[in-house]
């Protein structure tokens, strides 16, 4: 059986590219994760995402233990049979749904006790059940359960929250145990605060993971703060373990978190941006619900070959999206992610060829010369 190994094949700067050896394929790195929150990534089939450029996708711990539970996916041949990809999957722990999303929740050293979003059922969810279901679901990469807190917060509520992952950090490396081929991530908290950072850095080495993910990151900080904190935090972890940073998020949070030595991401926003009739494209944002587009027979964006903008005009989306066809969200959808994986093929090939920072700075002029739908 292939195992689990991470190859760095160049660097640019800080930049990073390289390969994840998983036994259910490579990962092309950097790479970007789509979300399949509920072991679907919405108005999307499996091998769509795959046309996208996808080599892996990411599923949810929190909400799959709630629905239709992990004990039901495991006796349906685990989660890559069950929602028909078999490629690399990777799952976040649950800690941020249950501190973002779950109600009258109670948080100790054992782990977290809730009701769930869903049907006020109470859950509990501990390291040791958070190990436990995604090995049930049968996820390539695991992630170990943590509490993020939301900023801002203060450094007293921010230390306390870090050292108390920190020892789920230990608890979930024993519960896990020993899986080859699978691979368990540690997070690395700390809010904004770089001493914080450093002695989490230094208790998760002291473990010993696959890899490392920055986390407590996106939640309220702005950008400027989350590079402030990507300007030291990537080079704190293991130079040759992958890097993951957990819920980024816009294109240029992407390229300025690659910039700093990011491997991995993830995000909602391109599925969920195109549900709601937002295209993002290399000169801004499109809003295709607005009335200009009504007459207009031009592609979302000329120079890209997705379904959508080789097959449809800017008319047919606007038309679709106000009578609200659900082929409107499945055409936008795909093509954000399309878009978001040309980012990534980008930056791969900038990286490898010692490239970035022209690569960089077109991405940003692009960007500068305005909106695509007054051009």
């Amino acid at each position: 059986m292939t195992r689990f190994s991470f190859s760095l094949d160049a660097t640019d700067g800080a930049a990073r590219t390289g390969v994840i050896s998983t036994p259910r394929g490579d990962i092309r790195t950097p790479a970007f994760m789509p979300v399949g929150t509920a072991a679907t990534v919405k108005a999307m089939m499996p091998e769509s995402v795959r046309a996208t450029g996808a080599d892996i996708l990411l599923g949810n711990t929190y909400h799959l233990m709630l629905r239709p539970g992990a004990e039901r996916i495991a006796g349906l041949g685990g989660l890559h049979r069950f929602m028909n990809w078999d490629r690399p999957i990777l799952t976040d722990s649950g800690g941020f749904q249950v501190m973002s999303l779950a109600e009258l929740r109670k948080l100790t050293e054992k782990g977290v006790t809730f009701r769930s979003h869903i049907d006020g059922s109470k859950h509990e969810l501990t390291p040791e059940r958070s190990m436990e279901i995604q090995k049930l679901l049968g996820s390539d990469i695991v992630m170990c359960f943590d509490e993020c807190p939301a900023l801002p917060a203060d450094d007293a509520r921010v230390a306390e929250s870090m050292r108390l992952s920190m020892r789920w950090a230990e608890r979930s490396k024993q519960a896990f145990g020993d899986r080859p081929g699978h691979a368990l991530f540690g997070i690395m908290q700390g809010g904004v605060t770089q001493h914080l950072r450093e002695e989490s850095a230094e208790a998760l080495k002291a473990i010993g993971f696959d890899g490392y993910a920055v986390g407590g990151l996106a939640v309220g900080e702005g950008q400027e703060a989350m590079f402030g904190v990507l300007d030291y935090a990537p080079g704190m972890l293991p130079q040759d373990k992958p890097r993951y940073l957990m819920g980024v998020g816009k294109p240029d949070d992407i390229v300025g978190a690659v910039k700093r030595g990011i491997d991995m991401m993830d995000c909602v926003l391109p599925s969920r941006s195109g549900r709601t009739g937002q295209a993002w494209t290399r000169r801004g944002q499109v809003n295709i619900k607005n009335a200009r587009h009504a007459d207009d027979p031009r592609p979302l964006d000329e120079h890209c070959s997705c379904p959508a903008c080789r097959g449809y005009s800017r008319a047919y989306l606007h038309h679709v999206f106000r009578a609200q066809e659900m082929i409107s969200g499945m055409l936008l959808t795909w093509h954000n992610l399309h878009y978001y994986q040309e980012i990534m093929q980008g930056m791969r090939d900038a990286i490898a060829e010692g490239r970035f920072a022209d690569w960089e700075a077109e991405f940003h002029r692009q960007r500068e010369m305005g909106d695509i739908e007054k051009l």
